[in-house]
């Protein structure tokens, strides 16, 4: 749906939707990495926050110049980066290193704003996240999802989401593997997504985003275009990245966020619509995370 004149709308009546203020997150500072969370991680354990769905972890990071994530593994984890400013490096054990070239994403890439690096840990990934800037600090979204089963092959995937096909509305980033959890070796080799243009996932787990002008509003479909398994129940969470401009949002028609803010959207089905409102002084990006 394309931005639209911002005008009241009526909430999903059957739909549940609870707030997640910015300031009730886990926070860790340690200097050169600034951090917050929305589910229990590393120091900050709140049992009413573990998980969503298959959504395991939401961190908001801000990484300083010359700084960032030495080499460390991870398995059985659907891991990915959404790059809001800055740049960060990525490096992978399963490639080659090729001093330093961007020539080609799959072997050494410097993501910047727009990118989305998205990591299977499967049977063991050992990969690195570099600020290698000298000046500027790189903030980025790092999310894990549950996948539908362990032990899968290691992959990952780089990919570019135009500014303005989210100023548009609502891009769809990740949707799941179309050949499902009983993929074969030649499927997963061939990494086809339920959506052209996304990233595939091993779950049944969709990640969109928007760039939402000041007094407009854009709707997220939930469960996309029959992209998803479970039809019926699903969660949605809804984040507002702490840009620091000013951004305001109103989610369908009556809960208000500000930035750093998410909320948990229960008892919605597939081909909801959830009516995302700019209210705030600038413009709003807008993250939603739609799982089983």
């Amino acid at each position: 749906m394309s931005n639209i004149p911002r005008a009241m709308s009526k909430s999903l009546a059957h739909a549940r939707i609870v707030l997640r203020r910015s300031s009730d997150r886990g926070h860790a500072n340690h200097g050169w990495l600034d951090s917050y969370h929305t589910f229990s991680f590393a120091q900050y354990n709140d049992p009413k926050f573990q998980n969503f769905g298959a959504l395991r972890v939401l961190n908001e990071d801000r990484v300083a110049p010359n700084n960032g994530f030495p080499t460390h593994p991870h398995r059985d984890a659907e891991i990915f980066s959404y790059i809001l400013s800055g740049e960060l490096t990525h490096r992978d054990s399963m490639v080659t290193k090729k001093g330093g070239s961007t020539a080609n994403k799959n072997d050494f890439y410097r993501m910047h704003r727009g990118d989305v690096q998205f990591t299977t840990g499967g049977t063991g990934i050992a990969h690195s996240e570099q600020n290698e800037h000298a000046n500027d600090e790189v903030h980025f979204l790092q999310i894990w999802v549950m996948p539908w089963r362990k032990s899968l092959p290691p992959t990952y995937h780089t990919m570019t989401f135009s500014e303005a096909a989210k100023r548009n509305g609502f891009v769809t980033i990740i949707s799941p593997l179309q050949a499902g959890p009983k993929a074969t070796h030649k499927e997963e080799n061939a990494a086809i997504p339920m959506v052209e243009g996304t990233i595939p996932i091993h779950a049944d787990f969709l990640m969109g985003a928007s760039i939402i002008a000041k007094g407009r509003s854009a709707s997220w479909k939930i469960g996309g275009n029959d992209a998803v398994q479970s039809k019926l129940g699903r969660k949605v969470y809804l984040h507002l990245p702490m840009r620091k401009v000013g951004a305001k949002i109103k989610l369908a028609g009556e809960t208000e966020l500000g930035e750093g803010d998410g909320v948990f959207v229960e008892n919605v089905n597939a081909g909801d619509q959830l009516l995302v409102e700019s209210v705030g002084d600038q413009e709003a990006e807008v993250v939603v995370l739609d799982s089983n």
